[in-house]
């Protein structure tokens, strides 16, 4: 076994963040920031890819953002002002205010890396597992290296290596529906579906069904008309039988932990493309006929009992994937690492007692917000709502109410039926 190159420890907290995505690097950044010393280490050991997944940002997000440096300017993202519900023949069925700044996470991605240090992020670095010492935490990797550390992070997403460790018997749990995603150029729009779609927030409800859309920055960051692209989430059931179908491609190979856009049967394409054309508003049809590349992610609920055991710590996704009806994924992960920075420096040198007042903070806010995005899915028609989500849902689909709803903190909403738990 051999200790990974660092720098040579110091009477800073050593912290390891396993996860070099959004969670991790906001972590990282605002650990660093806060005098401790960081590692960040991702499994992928190239550049994070870019899907073209569009982020509704939010006052919470920008103001951690501009805690280490990072500007909410006019390349931050898209503004707009208006929300639309749209009916199947495009007329429009509700309007609502709702001023907001669309992102895309390949944006916040590139912000965020470029302002931790370089050489504090270790590329193609894999977790393996960790062992619990009294004081601290040493964490392997699959290259045979390690780091005695005083924490570790696990902001792994998902899929999380750090909880399959730790909180084994804690895995996410299938809701019954897709969320099929893309982005389309600018330029490719027809001037009727660019005049709808292109200063606003758009929602369009297909029988059972839940889609919302709006403008984002370019693949470079272009904010600029004309250079941008307008990002689709289109909610649509699926039993598990037919999520098996549709994540084996063509050659019969089952992608268990996801399929990759470029693997995914066209078959199944032809089929979603289809129903939109069968099912959907004007504007929404033709994004889903030019779109190049389509995706989808398996929409799951998961909640822990605790974001903390011993010196370890999840973050994010990892501990609990509300679904992305409310807007918060990121949002949650920055709530995370601002709680968890702010816990340290409210204690120096009682590390014991900031992870304890992180975990409850961050799992009382987790379990609510899982609470309020499970209200939200009551809208899609799953075969297996009981009749009180029937009914619930039905309240949401109204067109009054869920552009008042959706994609934003749910104490935000205007709605007194909403987020109470």
């Amino acid at each position: 076994m051999t200790e990974r190159a660092v720098e040579p420890p110091s009477k800073r907290l050593r912290v390891v963040v396993v996860g070099g995505s959004l969670g991790g690097l906001l972590a990282g950044n605002m650990l660093h920031r806060a005098g401790c010393d960081v590692t960040v280490h991702e499994r992928v050991g190239v550049e994070l890819a870019e899907r073209g997944a569009g982020i509704a940002t939010h006052p919470e997000l920008h103001r951690a953002f501009e805690r280490i440096g990072i500007p909410v300017d006019d390349r931050f993202g898209v503004p707009i002002e208006e929300r639309l519900m749209l009916g199947r023949d495009g007329q429009v069925l509700a309007r609502y205010h709702k001023a907001q700044i669309q992102g895309t996470w390949g944006s916040l991605y590139r912000s965020l890396k470029g302002k931790f240090p370089s050489a504090r992020y270790f590329a193609g670095s894999t977790f393996e597992r960790a062992q619990q010492m009294d004081k601290g935490v040493r964490v392997l990797f699959s290259d045979g290296s390690a780091i005695d550390a005083d924490l570790l992070i696990g902001a792994d997403g998902i899929r999380s290596s750090v909880r399959a460790q730790f909180w084994p018997s804690s895995i996410p749990r299938y809701a019954g529906y897709v969320a099929w995603r893309g982005t389309v150029e600018e330029s490719r729009f027809s001037p009727e579906s660019h005049r709808i779609l292109y200063t606003r927030f758009v929602v369009c409800l297909p029988p059972g069904e839940h889609m919302v859309g709006y403008p984002v920055a370019g693949l470079d960051g272009d904010t600029r008309p004309g250079k941008r692209r307008f990002n689709f989430v289109w909610y649509r059931a699926a039993s598990e039988a037919k999520l098996k179908r549709m994540m084996t491609d063509s050659a019969g190979r089952f992608y268990e932990g996801g399929i990759p856009p470029d693997r995914i049967d066209p078959a199944v394409v032809t089929e979603m493309k289809q129903a939109a054309s069968e099912t959907l508003a004007p504007p929404y049809a033709e994004v889903i006929r030019l779109i190049r590349e389509p995706f989808f992610q398996t929409i799951v609920d998961l909640e822990l009992p605790s974001m903390v055991d011993g010196w370890v710590a999840l973050l994010g996704d990892g501990a609990f994937v509300a679904r992305p009806h409310p807007g918060m994924g990121v949002i949650k992960a920055v709530g995370d690492a601002v709680a968890l920075a702010e816990a340290i420096q409210a204690s120096p040198g009682d590390l014991a007692r900031a992870l304890s007042v992180y975990d409850a903070e961050r799992c009382r806010y987790g379990r609510y917000l899982v609470h309020c995005a499970r209200q939200l899915g009551t809208q899609i028609d799953t075969g297996l709502r009981t009749d009180e989500e029937v009914r619930r849902g039905e309240y949401f689909r109204r067109p009054e109410n869920v552009i008042r709803a959706i994609s934003m903190p749910p104490s935000d909403s205007p709605l007194s039926d909403y987020g109470r738990v």
